[in-house]
């Protein structure tokens, strides 16, 4: 059995690390990564403690070590997850019609970069219209969507969810905007990339308006879905530096390799459990 990974949050306290890392050491469970935070600022509601560790389990088993650890969980009250390392996290991805962002996720998982495993491809567009790669024997679910069949097609998503077991959901481009129901149900597991380095230009064609104001950067933001747009957690961001002589057509060139590069980071991040909500912000453990 491969490396286990544990990540716990809760209010701050004395004795929390050696606790956790007496609790291992009892085990014989050898450290092989940990990172810490303790946040001062109160962004959760006061002090929050927040850890990550990887550890060999030593041949114990993960229910053993959960079953153990819970008491520990119980007494600190903390919020925590205890998974396998090399389990790739059950994900759908969402698409319309720009597919850069979704054939490199793609590449990536199948050259092994990303631990995830695609269980699903969706879009409100058929197959033709959506897709200009070969996505091999991942399903793929044409679910259209109009102003009067938003419900049912969010249901009909919603299913398909909870029948795959998907753990993570990607909007690589999606452009269909989920309502407050549809949100709060893949809260902390729906993953958005943003063509602006937000706060920035929404709307349509941000590039253009980039472009009409005189920017000299322009930037993605991946983020976590919430019911206010384009306002969810920021998990991971990047920035390019552009010049007067960059054309609109420039700028959408650039911005789609940004895009392409920060949404795949944040679903790295996500599937290696390095990414821990703390009320409106991030606790983002890089590695």
């Amino acid at each position: 059995m491969g490396p286990l990974i544990l990540t716990l949050a809760c209010a701050d306290r004395p004795g929390i690390t050696a606790r956790v890392t007496g609790f291992l050491f009892e085990r014989n469970c050898n450290i092989l990564d940990a990172q810490q935070f303790n946040d001062r600022a109160g962004n959760g509601g006061g002090d929050r403690f927040f850890m990550r560790v990887v550890f060999d389990p030593d041949g114990s088993t993960p229910e053993t070590l959960r079953a153990d650890f819970g008491a520990l969980a119980e007494e600190y009250a903390f919020e925590w997850t205890m998974v396998a390392e090399d389990r790739p996290r059950r994900t759908i991805i969402l698409v319309s019609k720009f597919d850069h962002c979704l054939v490199d996720l793609i590449y990536r998982w199948r050259t092994g970069e990303l631990p995830i495993d695609p269980v699903a491809i969706v879009s409100n567009h058929p197959h033709d219209a959506a897709i200009r790669v070969d996505i091999g024997d991942i399903p793929f679910h044409h679910i259209p969507v109009t102003p009067d069949t938003k419900q049912q097609a969010e249901a009909a998503f919603r299913a398909l969810a909870d029948e795959t077991g998907a753990e993570l959901i990607v909007l690589a481009r999606y452009m269909q905007v989920f309502s407050d129901e549809q949100s709060e149900h893949f809260a902390g597991r729906c993953i958005n990339i943003h063509h602006s380095f937000l706060p920035g230009f929404k709307g349509a064609r941000p590039y253009h308006q980039a472009h009409e104001r005189g920017v000299k950067i322009i930037g993605a933001t991946a983020h976590f879905v919430t019911a206010d747009l384009d306002e969810g957690p920021i998990i991971h961001q990047d920035v390019e530096r552009i010049t007067h002589a960059d054309s609109p057509a420039d700028l959408v060139r650039k911005g789609r390799d940004i895009e392409r590069r920060v949404l795949a980071e944040a679903v790295r991040l996500f599937a290696q459990e390095r990414v821990l909500m703390n009320g409106g912000r991030t606790v983002v453990f890089r590695g």
